[in-house]
């Protein structure tokens, strides 16, 4: 029998969150499984944010769904992100390095085909901002094993 808190990984269960109140249970729900959703799609789609949509998808989780958000939790993929996060917005080095090679990309190419100079320096200047806030973000600590 599998226990609820998953002590066997030494994963330490997910914090408990308070559940919303019962009508909004439902829209909450949707809005976890499109953000969901959309974070699967970002990992094979450069550009497309997959941390953001794992967080937003983890908060409507876990006052929705507290199976789907364990599930998150313990998820190979995503639960790292989400410990990271909850360990005082911990952002690992190579999902930075991942942000900031996108967003070069997409600079590039926003400045190469943007018909006004005001659009591309707004659009560079919001993701250097982002950039320049998300390298500031603490990195987790890994303790050898």
């Amino acid at each position: 029998m599998q226990s609820s808190s998953r002590s066997d990984t030494g994963i330490p269960p997910p914090p408990p969150l308070r559940l919303a109140r019962p009508f909004l249970r439902g829209l909450l729900w949707a809005c976890a499984v499109l953000c969901l959703a959309l974070a699967v799609i970002g990992v094979f789609v450069p550009g497309l944010p997959t941390t953001v949509f794992v967080l937003m998808a983890a908060w409507a989780a876990a006052r929705s769904s507290p199976r789907l958000h364990a599930w998150l939790w313990y998820h190979r993929l995503f639960g790292p992100m989400l410990r990271d996060w909850t360990q005082g917005g911990r952002v690992r080095r190579s999902a930075k390095w991942s942000a900031t090679g996108v967003m070069a990309v997409c600079m590039v190419v926003l400045v190469l085909t943007a018909s006004h100079r005001w659009a591309a320096a707004a659009g560079c200047l919001a993701m250097a901002v982002v950039l320049t806030w998300l390298w500031c973000r603490p990195e987790p600590v890994d303790h050898p094993a």
